[in-house]
This record gives structure tokens, sequence and C-alpha cells, in this order.
């Protein structure tokens, strides 16, 4: 009798809720001109059966079917998704203002101790006020140069490293060692703390952190599934940020303690030293509270790092597959820097063609595939009436191979790049890497000091054999499902030693 009162409920939602589906498909047939067109769906879960581990590719085919603009319902939430520069162009510049809040998931909430973060942070005067001490303090050009040296001495040593595997022929394992340098040196810049030396506590706490939020977590989006944890992502996310409170209390508390014995008027030392100035600041427009500090800090640590490392990463993968392109990087780095010392910050401006590289990385495999804003109105775009609290999906995978604006845009070509003057910094959307307008990664020169460099270094000490023996032809360059799309299988290659000696004088 039990089981069947429980089939009878579970037969009496799936009725009510295709009811529901159905009401809502044909009301939105009827009304074309107001509702960007939407592909079909099943009761309760809606579209999500469209979907695949890697949901940019999956818009990227719904729109070579229904169009550059449509509409899905990821289960109960209604998405808008947007899959060309002309659309992106709408949302990021015209409606800027109006699609200026980021939705996010209930893992992003909890980790960002209820969104006091800035990146998740809702638009308005905190937002504002942590924007302006951003690029004023924090990620503005002089605090970046004085941290310089940090960067410096984080890649010589990641080069020293390598030159010791290249001179006994062991294999590397680049994803991790790409996460090893990246971590290094964002932590040294934030708390002034090498990754490495807290026993690959810091790294391990980032990569488990960047697991949860970069997750699609079905009880965001299955009503029926609202109080459960059926994958298992609220325990996971609970558990990352104890252990980053953990870590980050007892990082604070060694700062309190420093800063107690410092001279008054002494300059920072790193950039939690300067956020906790601003903690003190009595006349600060905003206070900020030991949350904000704490959830701005793991911004910059999972921003910074994660992300930096998928695109050299990438940049490798493609460069070994590419042994013509690596070569002429090499040829130019070479009639720049020459043999004697390793390359630096200020080399970059004068290496186009490691630009050009580096820019084809972006736009083949960008860092944040898919960004996401809310309107908290309604708006009307491209003649479609887009609902408040509808999510937005600008799927950047799509803006960058848009053959309208690229010739062969699914060829890894740097070329392109000599061509055609394009900005990273979201003027240019067909190029959306780092967003546009006033919610774009405020970190770009950062991450391109780091990318820039780091290549740099790696194609003018190395050539590189794929594989674990240096016997394969080319690597893979299968995706998997993360915030930032990784590679799917490790990148492990054999360095052989470029220059001998490895210059590793300033």
């Amino acid at each position: 009798m039990v089981d069947f009162q429980s089939c009878s409920f579970l037969l009496f939602i799936c009725i009510i809720s295709t009811i529901l589906v159905c009401a809502r498909f044909f009301k939105s047939s009827g009304d074309k001109s107001r509702h960007p067109p939407t592909p079909f769906g099943l009761p309760i879960i809606g579209h999500l059966y469209l979907l695949n581990p890697n949901p940019a590719r999956a818009f990227h085919r719904l729109s070579l079917l229904h169009g550059p603009i449509f509409r899905v319902f990821l289960g109960s939430v209604p998405c808008v998704i947007a899959c060309s520069p002309e659309i992106a162009y709408e949302f990021l510049k015209i409606n800027e203002e109006a699609f200026s809040n980021r939705s996010l998931s209930s893992s992003q909430h909890y980790i960002t101790y209820g969104s006091k973060d800035f990146v998740f942070a809702p638009y308005g005067p905190y937002w504002k006020f942590m924007k302006k001490i951003v690029m004023s303090q924090l990620l503005n050009g002089k605090t970046l140069d004085l941290l310089s040296s940090v960067r410096h001495d984080e890649i010589k040593c990641f080069i020293d490293s390598l030159s010791e595997k290249a001179k006994i022929g062991k294999s590397v394992d680049l994803s991790e060692e790409f996460m090893k340098l990246t971590n290094n040196v964002i932590s040294r810049m934030i708390m002034s703390k090498r990754c490495t030396d807290e026993d690959g506590e810091i790294g391990e706490m980032i990569s488990d952190i960047t697991m949860t939020i970069g997750s699609f977590n079905l009880s965001d989006y299955v009503w029926l599934l609202k109080t459960l944890d059926v994958q298992g992502l609220v325990r996971k996310v609970k558990d990352a940020r104890l252990r980053y409170d953990l870590l980050i209390d007892r990082v604070l508390e060694e700062h309190d303690k420093a800063r107690k014995h410092e001279k008054i008027g002494q300059a920072a030392k790193d950039l939690l030293d300067i956020l906790l100035d601003i903690e003190k600041d009595e006349s600060s427009e905003i206070k900020l509270s030991r949350e904000n500090i704490k959830a701005f800090v793991l911004d910059l640590i999972v921003a910074g790092t994660d992300t930096t490392a998928t695109t050299m990463e990438w940049a490798m993968a493609e460069l070994i597959n590419h042994p013509n392109i690596m070569k002429k990087a090499a040829q130019q780095i070479h009639q720049v820097v020459g043999e004697n010392r390793l390359i630096q910050e200020s080399d970059i401006p004068k290496l186009p063609y490691l630009q050009a590289i580096v820019k084809e990385t972006f736009r083949l495999h960008p860092s944040f595939p898919i960004i996401v804003r809310e309107s908290p109105q309604d708006c009307i775009v491209s003649g479609y009436n887009i609902p408040a609290k509808t999510n937005i999906f600008i799927n950047v995978c799509a803006t960058n191979i848009d053959p309208n604006h690229w010739e062969k845009p699914n060829e890894f070509r740097p070329e392109r790049f000599e061509e055609n003057v394009v900005d990273v910094r979201g003027q240019h959307f067909h190029l959306l890497t780092f967003g546009s307008g006033r919610r774009m990664c405020p970190g770009i020169s950062l991450a391109q000091h780091i990318v820039h460099t780091s290549l740099g270094a790696m194609i003018q000490c190395f050539e590189w054999k794929a594989g674990k023996d240096g016997n394969l032809s080319s690597v893979d360059m299968e995706e998997r499902s993360g915030l930032s799309v990784p590679r799917a299988n490790p990148l492990v290659c054999v360095p052989v030693a470029r220059l001998d000696p490895i210059p590793f004088s300033t």
C-alpha cells in the first residue's frame, strides 16, 4: 500500500509538471515576437537533457539550430543563451547596467560567505567600493610592479626545476607543475607564503574549492531536489570552506601579530596587508569585515591560479601539436632576448608573436567559457523580452569562434592576431576572454604577466617531446568539465634543453 501511494504521488508530480511545461511552451509559441526561440523541453528537467559535461559546447550546437539567442529551462530555472558577438554586445554594452548582477550557485554563495566577496557581490555601493579598491590599490600597475620580483623569482624556480628534469631526461606533468607555479605566485603575492611550503595544503584546498564551485549542482535547478544533496556538493563545499577558514584565520592572525611590531608608515608587504590597512581606515566609506577580506582573498586565489594554469596548459598543448609555431616563437625570443638571460616581463611588448600565441589560446580555450549575468528587471534585447530574474549565459566559446569574424575559426593560428588588431580587454566582442564592461575581470594584467613570461621562458629554454617517454607525435586535446574547462588528461612531456647552460641570472 505504501509503495502504491509513493508511485501515485510521483505520477501526480509528473502529470502536473507536464501540464506546466506544456502550458509554458504553448504560451511561448503563441507569442514568438516577444520570447527567444525555445527547444522542446521535458517535464521537471526542462532542457537539461540537451546538455553534456561541457555546457558551452552544447549551447553552441543548439545555437546552430535555434539561432544566436534562444531560451532554455534548466529544470525550473529560465535561462537565455547568447551565442554571437552581436548579441553579446547587446547584453554587455548596450544593456550593461541592466545586466550587471551575476547569478550564482548555492555553492558559490556559501563559499563566498553569502556573496561578501567581490566577484559575486551584487552590483551596488559595496561592489563599487571594492572595484575602486581593486583598481587603485590591489591590482593597479604600481602594486603589480612592486610585486614583480615575486613573479620573476617563482618563474626562475620553475625553470630551474624543469632544467633538473631535462638533465636526466625525466618527464614532467605540466598540469601539476603549472598549478604549483600559479599557486606559489598568487599565494606569495597575497600572503607572503608559498603553497609548497604548506606541504601542498593550499594547492589541494584550491583544487577542491575550484571543483566544487565549478560543478553543476542539480539541486539548484530541479525543484524536487532543492533540499537534497544528491551529488554530495553541499558536503564538499562545507568541508572546503572549513579548511579555508582554518588556513586564512591562521594567516590573518600571523599578519595581525606582525603588524603590531611594524613601524608606522611602513610599506605593505603583500596584498593582504593592503586589505588590512583598509579595514583599519576609519575614514573609509565602507567598513570591511573580516568575512569581506576572507571572501575577497579567496576570489584572488581561485581566479589567479586555476584559470591561469589551465591557460598555460592549453597553450603548451597547442604548441607541442604545432612545432612550427613553437619554432617561430623561439626564433623571435632568441632575437629579442638572446641566450644569456631569462625572458622578463619587460620583454613582452617586443615579442608580438608570443602575444599572438597567448591571444589565440585565449580565443580557443577561454578561461571562463560562459559569462553569467542576471537582470533584476524586465528588459528588451534583440527584440525579445527578457523577464526579470532570468539567467543570462554569454557563451564565450561561441563568440570566440564566430565564423563571421574569423577565417577557419577552429584552427590554432596565432598569425590571425598579427593580421588583425584585437584587444582582450573587452573592447572586441568576438574575443571575450576576460568579459567586458564594469564587471570584466580586473586581474587581466596580472594574468597576462604570468602567462606570457612563463610560456616565453619555457619556449626560450626547452624543446618539448610529448608523452612520458617523449615518443608521442602529439598530445590529446580532450576537455573535461570544470570552472575553466581544463584538459581531460594530464599534459605529460619531456623537456629537452634548448640552451646550455640555462640562463637563470637576471
